[in-house]
């Protein structure tokens, strides 16, 4: 009888006491309403399931409700949300009246839990008129239409607080590294949101599994640095634990020599040591790979066995039910029930809720990996038969699709592939739909005519892929297929369908920067095709997004006349979304001719229509530019409100990455930024997972900003340099990221880097757009920074310096100045922020040549009250500076000061705040709420004789300032200079400045000086 160890499973935990004690302390917070997530790293076989186990085990003891989740590996995109799919499933039969409440008050909830409706197919009216079949699907109500991403995750976060509020949660989620896209959308969500629920999240992966393009490493990069997200690495065994393991998995005493070598081979992995273990027995010379011993030890077992294990290694899921072993496996009943008993028996197996599974997935993917390419097929095939003949259910088609592709049954694989992408889009899961077309288009010469899906061709394919990767937020590959589509056209496409293609291409192009002439040329080609037919459904598409490529050309009557047929055109033939698409364009333009009002009533027209023809992109654009409307005007609350409803209306219908999605996003942050609502957490500066580099450079692009004037100068230092390769992507990505850029230079007092800064990006802009209106605010950034310059060469005697700074901040005025007079405002005339820039600008470049003058900081500061709080506290602190300076009244200096302090200090906006302490300190003001000096006037000790101000002058005298330089930047006299200067070197003994200065560095009374920038 060959020893069988007892596995991890069967013995007390060795070992982990530290693991077990951290986990124990987040599950005590989560019962105090501290909700919190641990991250639960380690290799594989080091124990993390056992380590969950163990922890669902202890916290059911103290009444917790337990929900246990586990990815698979069923390739990206295969099942979404199977994880949570499985956590929550119980409480779908859950007897208890509050919960079973809880989830009936959500039925969005319904697609996760197994007993929820099925999601019809999707109307392919989204993906653009195509054919008569598609425009009649059109018409169709879709009845999840609205159920969009955000309304599953507010259903699964909504469920879970409700519960937690009776008793605590704990939701277990194994082998994250295997989560698909739209897990790790909704893991991320839900971490993001923990606040006082009685909610722990532990999830767990593979380390080894994370590889640096692994797409867990990213959002494990970003989960981490939220304050409720703990993160655990599982280490291997030490050398004495290790021991201890082995010693107690046996049975039998095992000899000191034995024990040694398994330890020492296993490398502290504890499944190492247990594979070593079972296989020691019969195979003295241990295999010194893990997969060759987890084979030479399945090779003891009888033939009948291995077989059974390699039909469930191909079922690539968590557990096989014994009617679909009887089914597949070929053996009678009898010979079947010994071989599984034989599988457990030797711990190969185990058995879950009536199914079998292997106890670890190394075994899965070892059995597997060995496979004849022959048997790995047949059994696929042997799957996927089994699984068409079963009821449909959520995950069928994916299912059926995975196991036709590994068959080489294209024909069976491509409508499954087809209705799983259907399905994915229901979900609200882009990511996996695309993941689908994209199959589907690999095998799609592989399959006869006959078996492909009726109505379906290579083009309608193309133009879903298209459309997936653009609303998945992939705006290149977005553009690739959608170019691919039209090389694809042939004489004998429809007009129609051509000139759909082509519009597709110019829209998709019109989203990426430095495309628009190809992305005209497209539209000229699909015009081309329509021009000179009767009014159609496509042809007022054509019409309309023509319309909108003319606006962005500037030519505004083209545009117009364009906007105006295509309303005609689709009221003519019943098309709503290309009425709404043309209408939204006839507000932009009502906009740019000054005349808000129309343009408003257009654009919520355009909005109402486009809802009610299930036109999502449309509708979403139209709300973009709605905001765009109030925030031309600086009716900040007015615009914050619509760039909020537009961005909730996105992530409901599956849309938060499109392109108008991503710039709602985008400008719902930077006015959150203008208008003070700072958020917190970092999760408000990234993009969903997935997505391409640029779309997150984007949204990074905007948190950059948040970050430098928190002064998070490292977490900048960081971010900031990634961001400058994607600046040829998205102007918008160079104007916010090089503006951050600048400001970190200039709050960290390094103010040649700045001007460096300012000039690189203004230098780039002259080629890209010369006069950018975003110039101004660069330009006005640059002669801050040249001003602060060539004001601390002049105090250095650098007058080379001075002068190079000066004639830097010259340039940026000129080129501010240009972007102001030629710029293309979209409502025609330069509106309230442009104007406050300016205003800035000037105040700025009064200070380049000596004292800046203050009555242009005091009509900068008033600029900036439309809403700008920072700008304006900064234009304030800058006026303070200004007034004290020219000697003026040092009353309305304070004012200044103290309104500046209370926005900076509301806003924890660090660097601006010490900014204007700084200032009030050296002309004796005093702060509401600043932070107390460490001294008083006139206090002394014996260790430091110093006053506050006899330090300051002395600091500055250490600087090499002169006595006039020194009175000039503490706002006093050169006399009372020189009287702090006499009482400092009659304390400290000397006479003459150097010595008082070398004297008070060497009692500690004065910093050592920095080096010099």
């Amino acid at each position: 009888m060959p020893l069988v160890p007892r596995l991890g499973s069967g013995i007390p935990l060795v070992g982990r006491t530290q693991e077990m004690r951290r986990l124990g302390a987040a599950f005590a917070r989560a019962e105090r309403g501290e909700a919190g997530a641990v991250l639960l790293s380690g290799d594989a076989g080091v124990g993390k399931t056992r380590l969950l186990t163990e922890l669902g085990e202890h916290v059911a003891t103290r009444g917790a409700l337990v929900l246990t989740g586990r990815c698979i590996d069923v390739r990206e995109g295969g099942l979404p949300y199977l994880p949570f799919a499985e956590a929550l499933a119980p409480l779908g039969t859950v007897a208890e009246p509050g919960i079973a409440a809880a989830v009936r008050a959500r039925p969005a909830l319904g697609r996760l839990l197994p007993q929820g409706q099925e999601p019809d197919m999707p109307s392919a009216g989204e993906y653009g008129q195509v054919t008569a079949n598609e425009r009649e699907a059109m018409q169709r109500p879709r009845a999840e239409q609205d159920l969009g991403q955000l309304q599953l995750f507010d259903a699964v976060l909504g469920v879970l607080t409700e519960i937690a509020a009776a008793r605590p949660v704990v939701i277990l989620l194994e082998d994250l590294h295997w989560a698909d896209r739209s897990t790790r959308n909704l893991l991320s969500f839900l971490l993001t949101r923990l606040r006082s629920q009685r909610l722990l999240v532990v999830g767990s992966y593979r380390e080894e599994d994370v590889h640096r393009r692994h797409p867990l490493r990213a959002l494990l990069a970003e989960l981490v640095r939220l304050a409720t997200v703990e993160r655990v690495e599982l280490l291997p065994f030490g050398t004495a634990e290790a021991r201890a393991f082995v010693e107690a998995l046996s049975d039998e005493p095992l000899g000191a020599d034995v024990v040694a070598d398994i330890a020492s081979r296993s490398e502290g992995n504890p499944f190492f040591a247990e594979e070593l273990l079972a296989s020691s027995a019969e195979c003295r010379d241990l295999p010194a790979g893990l997969a060759e011993v987890l084979l030479a030890r399945l090779e003891r077992l009888a033939p009948d066995t291995r077989r059974v294990l390699r039909v469930i290694s191909v079922a690539n899921d968590d557990s096989v039910s014994h009617a679909a072993l009887a089914e597949i496996a070929g053996l009678g009943e009898s010979e079947l029930d010994e071989a599984l008993r034989e599988a457990v028996q030797h711990h190969v197996l185990v058995i879950e809720n009536g199914f079998y599974a292997f106890r670890h997935a190394l075994l899965q993917e070892a059995v597997y990996g060995d496979l004849l390419p022959g048997e790995r097929g047949r059994m696929h095939a042997a799957y996927a038969v089994r699984i068409q003949a079963m009821p449909q259910g959520r995950g069928h088609d994916a299912k059926l699709a995975y196991h036709s592709l590994e068959s080489k049954d294209f024909a069976t694989a491509l409508p499954a592939l087809w209705r799983a992408m259907a399905e994915a889009e229901k979900l609200g899961a882009p990511g996996a739909a695309l993941r689908h077309v994209e199959q589907a288009l690999s095998i799609w010469d592989a399959v006869p005519e006959a078996g492909r899906p009726e109505g379906v061709d290579e083009l309608r394919l193309l133009h879903n892929a298209s459309y997936f990767a653009g609303t998945a937020g992939e705006p290149e590959r977005a553009a690739a297929y959608a170019r691919s589509a039209t090389q694809e056209l042939t004489p004998d496409i429809p007009l129609e369908r051509a000139a759909g293609a082509w519009r597709r291409l110019a829209e998709t192009l019109l989203s990426q920067e430095g495309t628009v002439d190809e992305a005209s040329a497209a539209i000229d080609r699909a015009w081309a095709l329509v021009e000179h037919t009767e009014p159609s459904a496509a042809r007022a598409w054509v019409l309309a997004s023509r319309a909108g490529i003319l606006r962005v050309l500037d030519q505004y009557e083209e545009a117009l006349e364009s906007a105006l047929t295509a309303v005609s055109d689709a009221r003519t033939v019943g098309a709503m979304g290309a009425e709404a698409s043309a209408l939204v364009t006839l507000g932009t333009l009502a906009d740019s001719s000054g005349d808000p009002a129309e343009a408003r009533e257009r654009l919520c027209q355009a909005i109402d229509k486009a809802r009610e023809a299930g036109a999502l992109n449309v509708e979403v654009r139209a709300m973009y530019f709605l905001a765009l409307s109030y925030d031309d005007q600086a009716e900040i609350a007015a615009a914050l409100e619509h760039v909020e409803r537009g961005v909730r209306r996105a992530e409901e219908s599956g849309l938060t990455w499109s392109a108008y999605g991503l710039e709602l996003r985008a400008r719902h942050l930077q006015l959150r930024y203008l208008s003070g609502d700072w958020p917190d957490e970092d999760a408000a500066g990234r993009a969903g997972r997935g997505v391409s580099s640029a779309v997150a450079a984007r949204i990074l692009g905007v948190w950059a900003l948040f970050v430098v004037s928190r002064g998070r100068f490292d977490t900048a230092e960081r971010l900031l340099p990634g961001l400058r390769r994607h600046w040829p992507s998205d102007i918008q990505i160079a104007l916010s990221g090089g503006d951050a850029v600048s400001q970190l230079a200039y709050w960290r007092g390094r103010y040649a880097e700045a001007v460096h800064a300012a000039e690189e990006l203004i230098d780039w802009l002259e080629k890209i757009e010369p006069s950018l209106l975003g110039g101004i605010r660069i330009a006005a950034h640059g002669a801050a920074a040249a001003a602060a310059l060539a004001a601390d060469g002049r105090s250095r005697g650098e007058q080379r310096v001075a002068e190079e700074a000066m004639a830097a901040g010259e340039r940026f005025l000129a080129h501010g100045r240009r972007c102001a007079a030629e710029g293309m405002p979209r409502s025609g005339t330069l509106g309230p922020e442009g104007r406050a820039w300016v205003a800035r600008l000037e105040a700025a470049a009064s200070g380049l040549g000596g004292d800046p003058e203050p009555r242009l900081w005091a009509e900068a500061a008033e600029a900036f009250g439309y809403g700008a709080v920072y700008e304006q506290a900064f234009c304030r602190w800058q006026y303070a500076r200004a007034l004290l300076a020219s000697g003026a009244d040092v009353a309305e200096a304070t004012a200044a000061l103290e309104a500046a302090h209370k926005v900076a200090a509301e806003l924890d906006a660090v660097p601006l705040r010490d900014a204007v302490r700084d200032l009030g300190h050296r002309a004796r003001i005093e702060l509401a709420g600043a932070a107390a000096p460490s001294g008083t006037e006139g206090a002394r000790t014996p260790a430091d004789p110093l006053t506050d101000r006899e330090r300051d002058v002395l600091e500055r005298v250490a600087l090499g300032r002169t006595n006039r330089q020194v009175g000039a930047e503490l706002y006093i006299s050169e006399k009372t200079v020189s009287v702090h200067l006499s009482r400092v070197m009659a304390k400290l003994g000397a006479s003459r400045r150097a010595e008082a200065v070398a004297i008070a560095y060497d009692r500690g009374l004065l910093a050592a000086p920095a080096p010099s920038e």
